[in-house]
């Protein structure tokens, strides 16, 4: 696995979508979709106010600092927009493996599309160049709409994890898991991204 690329500025695009390092300074164009309860819905906090968001932009790039994650602003090339973000998470360089999540769009980004063209660039830098042998992803359990994206990319379920969270509203939460692995990605990128290739 080359882990050392995880240290350098990563930055992914297609026709679709291009992929900028989260510190970028268009991170501050986030907060113009942002504030909605409905992204957050599923993601165990909310962000409502300029204090949230601050330490939503702080956090994310402390935990980068860390290790533990590399994220991404999500541009959509069709209106040059800051559309969301996400990331490569619980980033475990001994068992070569990731977990890709922590995804939102602004809700005018919803269903356009943008999040398969986002994922397959992750999926594929993620096994083609840094070399993974797992990529994960998890939904919430009352996350339908997650988890049928999440099966549009060929993922397998694997099963449920009770109680493998508390939300910052102090309830526990239930994930569904999903993953591809190295000897599988030709044949899901041939099945399930044919446009891309």
């Amino acid at each position: 696995m080359k882990s050392e690329l995880l240290q350098s500025d990563i930055i992914l695009e297609n026709e679709k979508v291009l992929l900028l390092p989260f510190e970028n300074e268009r991170n501050i164009e986030l907060q113009t979709i942002i504030f909605d309860d409905e992204i957050w819905k599923y993601m165990g906090m909310y962000i409502r106010n300029a204090v949230d968001f601050e330490n939503y932009i702080q956090n994310t790039l402390k935990q980068k600092a860390a290790g533990i994650c590399y994220p991404f602003l999500i541009i959509d090339k069709a209106t040059n927009k800051v559309a969301g973000s996400t990331r490569y998470g619980y980033l475990n360089p001994a068992s070569q493996k990731c977990e890709i999540g922590w995804t939102w769009y602004g809700k005018q980004f919803q269903g356009t599309g943008l999040n398969k063209a986002c994922k397959y660039e992750l999926l594929n830098f993620g096994f083609e160049n840094i070399q993974f042998r797992r990529i994960q992803f998890s939904a919430d359990l009352e996350n339908e709409k997650s988890q049928r994206a999440i099966e549009k990319l060929g993922a397998s379920k694997e099963g449920i994890f009770r109680n493998n969270y508390v939300d910052s509203e102090g309830k526990s939460k239930d994930d569904v898991y999903y993953s591809v692995i190295a000897e599988e990605w030709n044949a899901t990128k041939r099945n399930y991204f044919p446009e891309f290739l």
